[in-house]
């Protein structure tokens, strides 16, 4: 009775809105490991049918409908099948790097979700729980640092696989992805210079008080937006798996699971590259217009709320990488390249210099990140959204003019277009005796 009594007067010592730790934390944490990832599994192997569908739906067609009701149990019949099918290894293939490389394509695809905070934090009885994973405070450098170790898996299954057309997609792939690295995370300095912190945590507080960071910072959002679609290797940057040149690119060999390995990290890579667009540029979690919701204290239903919000948001991120991969072409791989380190790395670096120029003039005016405008309308995000309409039309509007996006094109001058066009339309002089 003593001992019950002890343990009970140490578990109501707790405080419901103080941090969780000691044994609960280490608790939290394993249920949090595998509810997340769980869902994350399933979410996963039901955007493949989401993908399906929305193309079916744009071409105007049906899509998956015979496994299920309304095709639903398709994922489950595929991933079925895949579990059966036979293992194959080409002969001239390396067995260790062959089988090790689309594990080290899996694994960053899915522990880079770890330090996004998808909802408000939870009250318990032994404190707050974090809806993450882990909270790094530097959750930003750690989806950095991780996301970019899923590139060896390709280099290493295009190599291993002793075929060229692999080779040339894990070739492409390694090319692709260093080159819009730079520019991401350039992009993602901005919102480092508005919330002051790497934290994820950190920086949906910030925007939780002060607003949406989409507004104030529209050209970084593109910029990320535009490297994002890269580095997952989606339409209009799929050069790594481009059929028509490459049969299927660095995964030409694989089949069964290892094969499908390889889309579950895309897939993975997709969720995390929508989160954290949502959270760095869309507020995370934080419902629009609520700040009941958005501050504490917290109770049940605000985690409850605020994780479906965060849910939607995600999935208009995913909507976008489905309906761009069915709307646009690819480029070709000198455009993309072009783009990577003639359009985007300048952009970023003259962007950042001037955001890094207008923080520090504002903070010298004295104008303080939550002073309003006439009340309602935040001074410094109205200032800083201003600056990013008018840089967003000197670039799409005065810079372009279709030189910078189509460098390949801009090489002919008007004189030699129009000699080109001439000589298209003679008619070649009669053969004697035709």
């Amino acid at each position: 009775m003593n001992m019950c009594a002890a343990l009970m007067l140490f578990q109501h010592a707790y405080d419901p809105q103080a941090p969780v730790h000691g044994a609960p934390w280490l608790w939290f944490s394993i249920i949090k490991i595998l509810v997340v990832f769980t869902v994350l599994m399933v979410t996963i192997a039901y955007l493949t049918l989401a993908e399906r569908k929305i193309s079916a739906w744009i071409q105007d067609r049906h899509g998956p409908n015979r496994v299920g009701p309304r095709g639903l149990a398709q994922p489950l019949a595929d991933g079925l099948k895949n579990i059966m099918k036979e293992e194959t290894y080409p002969s001239a293939a390396y067995s260790p790097l062959f089988i090790l490389a689309p594990v080290m394509s899996f694994i960053p695809a899915l522990i880079t979700f770890a330090v996004i905070p998808f909802a408000a934090p939870l009250p318990t009885r032994w404190g707050l729980v974090d809806m993450s994973i882990a909270d790094l405070p530097v959750g930003f450098l750690y989806i950095l640092a991780i996301a970019s170790l899923g590139v060896y898996g390709i280099v290493l299954a295009g190599w291993s696989s002793n075929n060229k057309y692999a080779l040339l997609g894990g070739l492409r792939s390694s090319a692709q992805m260093v080159s819009y690295e730079v520019s991401m995370g350039l992009a993602v300095v901005s919102v480092l210079l508005l919330s002051g912190n790497v934290s994820l945590s950190s920086i949906v507080s910030s925007q939780v008080k002060t607003g949406w960071y989409f507004f104030p910072l529209l050209i970084g959002f593109f910029l990320f937006l535009v490297a994002a679609f890269a580095e997952t290797n989606r339409l209009p940057f799929d050069l790594p798996e481009a059929e028509s040149e490459l049969i299927a690119g660095y995964h030409t060999e694989y089949s069964s699971m290892k094969f499908s390995m390889f889309f579950i990290a895309e897939y993975s890579n997709m969720t995390t590259a929508s989160a954290l667009l949502t959270t760095l540029f869309f507020g995370g979690w934080a419902v629009p217009f609520w700040t009941t919701v958005n501050t504490a204290p917290w109770h049940w239903w605000k985690t409850v709320i605020t994780l479906v919000c965060f849910m939607l948001k995600t999935g208009f991120f995913l909507f976008l990488y489905m309906w761009i991969r069915w709307t646009l072409p690819r480029f070709r791989y000198d455009q993309l390249m072009s783009v990577g380190w003639k359009v985007m790395l300048p952009i970023a670096l003259a962007y950042l210099v001037v955001m890094a120029g207008a923080v520090l003039a504002l903070d010298a005016a004295g104008i303080a990140p939550t002073a309003r405008l006439g009340g309602f309308l935040p001074t410094y995000w109205t200032l800083l959204g201003v600056l990013n309409i008018v840089l967003a039309v000197l670039v799409f509007v005065v810079l372009d003019r279709g030189r910078l996006v189509s460098p390949a094109s801009a090489r002919v001058g008007p004189v030699e277009l129009a000699e080109l066009r001439a000589m298209s339309t003679r008619r070649p002089a009669p053969v004697q005796g035709d």
